[in-house]
């Protein structure tokens, strides 16, 4: 199970999520409670081992002003939130990065995975950002072919049984993982890791 941690700005949330083995880590670049500087990025994703996926964080920004932070943060991904346009992916392929293509699951009914151009596709609440489950298992009776993210409302608590119902190829919490706005817990981050993995583990179990 792919896990992704987002919204890190302290050298303490990094080093919590890259212990607890996560296998991204998400630095937000728009705004948001959780922005972080360019230069405060490149020297959080400076600590991070190259086997996990550092993200660059952008909602609606020009793909100029997307190019240059990515440059010079040095991040290893990108990922768009937002109604970002097909045309949106295809003008910063030339930057050779992994491009996430986040939105709603709603806003993406009967979408899948690469339709706009992206190598991965994260599937959000509503209100992204809000941290109010929804209803997952909407996604469990045709989830999108090809490599894709739950996310919204995820929290260790809950994480297993958001898994169980949508089958995604991975999961991202930001909210789920924080004490208030903004502040992320170490020991939630790793309950998260913890209950994600267990789940992927219980599935393939099952499977055999």
């Amino acid at each position: 199970m792919f896990v992704k941690i987002c919204g890190l700005s302290t050298a303490a949330d990094v080093a919590a999520a890259v212990e607890a083995g996560a296998d991204a880590v998400g630095f937000v670049l728009t705004e948001s409670p959780r922005r972080v500087e360019p230069e405060l990025a490149r020297e959080l994703a400076a600590a991070v081992p190259e086997e996990v996926l550092t993200v660059a964080v952008f909602r609606e920004e020009p793909a100029a002003y997307v190019r240059e932070a990515v440059r010079a943060t040095g991040l290893r991904a990108v990922q768009l939130h937002g109604n970002h346009p097909a045309s949106a992916f295809a003008e910063l392929s030339d930057l050779n990065v992994p491009l996430i293509r986040a939105t709603s699951a709603a806003a993406a009914a009967g979408a899948d995975s690469g339709d706009f151009g992206e190598d991965l596709l994260l599937l959000d609440a509503p209100v992204a950002g809000a941290g109010e489950p929804w209803d997952w298992s909407e996604l469990g009776s045709k989830p999108p072919a090809g490599k894709w993210v739950l996310a919204g409302g995820l929290n260790p608590a809950n994480v297993a049984a958001a898994i169980a119902a949508a089958a995604p190829w991975g999961v991202d919490v930001s909210s789920g993982v924080e004490v208030r706005r903004g502040v992320k817990d170490p020991a939630l981050i790793a309950a998260f890791l913890r209950a994600a993995k267990s789940a992927e583990s219980a599935e393939s179990a099952e499977s055999a």
